[in-house]
């Protein structure tokens, strides 16, 4: 009896510390569409093609901050959805409410039309610096449906400072960041009327 009080005793406190090692349940965190000021002039149908995603990037943790030889991840915070996925649902949110009669959809989704416009968008940084600024840095092209010739490109760069240092401030400012570039997108959808034609970069801060 003195044996099995003695084993009992032992399972209970290694439960104990087992239980008291393990991790906190994540914390799981999504971008957020800001919706901006509606213009006309694009077309009825633009396709949004899945976003190229930095490898670095392409993870369920959140990259907190990129200095030069190192990456800092947020200790269990994860995003909701495959990071790729939810840029192209947010920035085609973002996107739509900036075209006036415009539709826009993602190749990633269900739906398959003729649509008059194709945006592709090439992330390369969406992180913050040493400085713990918000960068995202992208190319994107658009191309208009029966254009033969070179897509409409542009170099985009954003920078925006984080109210706080909290992560939920953190993803807020990002969605900032992409909605400012969703500015300049719908922009560039507008004007597009083929040819190549090739923007500088733009700063929004």
């Amino acid at each position: 009896m003195k044996r099995r009080q003695l084993f009992s005793v032992g399972a209970a406190a290694g439960l104990l510390a087992l239980t008291s090692c393990s991790s906190p349940n994540p914390s799981f965190y999504t971008l957020a569409p800001i919706r901006g000021a509606s213009v006309p002039g694009g077309p009825a149908l633009v396709e949004l093609r899945r976003p190229g995603i930095a490898g670095y990037l392409d993870r369920s943790e959140i990259t907190r901050s990129n200095t030069p030889y190192q990456l800092k991840l947020a200790n269990n915070e994860r995003w909701g959805e495959p990071f790729g996925d939810m840029v192209g649902r947010v920035l085609a949110e973002d996107l739509g409410s900036r075209l006036t009669g415009t539709s826009v959809f993602t190749s990633a989704g269900a739906i398959s039309a003729d649509a008059g416009a194709r945006v592709e968008i090439d992330i390369q940084r969406f992180d913050a610096d040493a400085g713990g600024q918000i960068v995202l840095v992208a190319q994107v092209a658009v191309t208009r449906s029966g254009n033969r010739s070179e897509p409409t490109t542009r170099a985009i760069r954003i920078e925006q400072t984080p109210t706080g240092s909290s992560t939920a401030s953190y993803v807020a400012t990002m969605s900032q960041a992409l909605a400012d570039a969703s500015d300049q997108i719908a922009t560039l959808i507008r004007g597009s009327s083929g040819g190549l034609t090739t923007y500088p970069p733009l700063s929004s801060r």
